[in-house]
């Protein structure tokens, strides 16, 4: 009886949804979710609960799939002492900075070598962590790496040409590969969800989650015209990937790009076993392969003179958009200096999520990975330097908290001719 009332209690709440995103269309029918897919969804519900209550997330799922990585990698050079170009003191006080901030890897690259590897509470070079939205910079690359295949057209293609049951909705069929990546889909913006049955936790958390994006997740502007920071469009970036390509997302990934960088490799989060991957929060690999990601955006989409990416890619991934100056597709771009930039539409950021930024960055090509918990990539093509911080929640006690500039100015000031 209570698996039956809560279906009935899911159907109930999906009728008022497509009321929210626009009313009837001719979308196909959502499909109707077994007891037992809804019993996962509420274990995966309470765990993520109980989590929250500890100021937490998940940091560990149910369902792995492997992601291989580079089989005999080339080791990135390390710079010798003579060589480096960053003053110890600088270097120091980024290392301090990292270690006093919950940091698990400080990785800095800077003139083609490692100047900077640190690792902390007990972290090793080959640990994995959950990436969380450091993910999204992924699926960027792997669209990119898509198109460059020839497998998806360009960024301006619809995604109803892969996710199909949108080809008769007047409006998911407007949406376009670039607004999963942009974040102007029109989808429902993220935000905070304790309720059980709220479509951002079951977008999150469901074993077919794929099934309730396509079906459920309401529309609430029009592609193209605001930017609404949201997960579940990344997550649609793994569906659209196997459906164009004919490959399952994790194994592209591995073929595509963690093996044409040489990085390490790991483990993604699976709906199920041979669901579909949470390609917007959670692939768990060793930091470096971030830093291997970062470099290859860095050399505009080349690896060892190799081009992986199509030209100009990665300019339009620098590109942000009138309706959020500081982001592009899957990484953050300066924008005009504000002291705090959250991850919201900035016209309704809530101040308390914004990120401090205590002054201007000191490079104006600099753009950057940033995901929760301030996991960050800061690539800086000029100055041919890339700094990665990696971890758990920084402490915000005392009147300290994470400073996004701090890192990228100090090293910065401390480069030396």
């Amino acid at each position: 009886m209570k698996e039956t009332r809560v279906l009935r209690t899911t159907a109930v709440f999906l009728a008022l949804l497509l009321a929210l995103s626009g009313g009837a269309t001719s979308q196909a029918a959502a499909p109707t979710f077994s007891a037992e897919d809804e019993a996962i969804y509420k274990q995966r519900f309470e765990r993520l609960q109980n989590a929250a209550r500890l100021g937490l997330g998940l940091e560990s799922y149910d369902t792995l799939e492997p992601v291989p990585g580079a089989k005999r990698p080339k080791p990135l050079p390390t710079a010798r002492p003579a060589d480096i170009r960053i003053s110890a003191g600088a270097l120091a006080a980024a290392r301090e900075y990292a270690a006093a901030n919950n940091s698990t890897a400080l990785l800095i690259w800077h003139r083609g070598k490692i100047v900077e590897s640190s690792y902390f509470a007990g972290a090793t070079p080959s640990s994995t962590f959950a990436s969380r939205s450091l993910a999204k910079p992924m699926t960027a690359v792997a669209i990119g790496r898509a198109i460059a295949l020839g497998k998806i057209k360009s960024l301006d293609q619809p995604v109803a040409d892969f996710v199909t049951e949108w080809q008769g909705d007047a409006r998911r069929s407007r949406i376009l590969v670039r607004h999963m990546l942009d974040m102007r889909s029109g989808f429902l913006a993220q935000s905070m969800a304790p309720e059980y049955q709220d479509i951002l936790n079951r977008a999150y958390l469901h074993p077919r989650h794929g099934d309730v994006i396509v079906h459920e997740y309401p529309l609430t502007d029009e592609p193209g015209t605001r930017y609404e920071y949201n997960n579940a469009i990344a997550e649609l970036v793994a569906l659209v990937i196997e459906r164009a390509t004919g490959v399952r997302y994790g194994d592209f990934i591995s073929r595509e790009i963690l093996q044409r960088i040489d990085a390490p490799g790991g483990e993604i989060w699976v709906d199920r076993p041979g669901g579909l991957a949470h390609s917007g929060c959670c692939l768990m690999v060793p930091p470096e392969a971030y830093l291997r990601l970062a470099i290859l955006l860095m050399q505009d989409g080349r690896w060892q003179g190799r081009r992986l990416l199509p030209e100009g890619y990665v300019r339009a991934m620098r590109t942000a958009t009138a309706e959020n100056p500081y982001y592009g597709l899957g990484v953050y771009v300066p924008g005009p200096y504000i002291k705090r930039r959250g991850f919201a539409n900035p016209a309704r950021d809530v101040e308390a999520r914004r990120v401090l930024h205590s002054e201007p960055y000191l490079t104006d090509d600099l753009f950057l990975f940033d995901g929760n918990s301030n996991q960050v990539a800061f690539i800086m093509p000029t100055k041919e330097l890339i700094i990665l911080r990696v971890g758990n929640d920084p402490p915000r006690k005392d009147g300290r908290e994470w400073d996004n500039s701090f890192l990228p100015n100090t090293i910065l000031r401390g480069l030396t001719p």
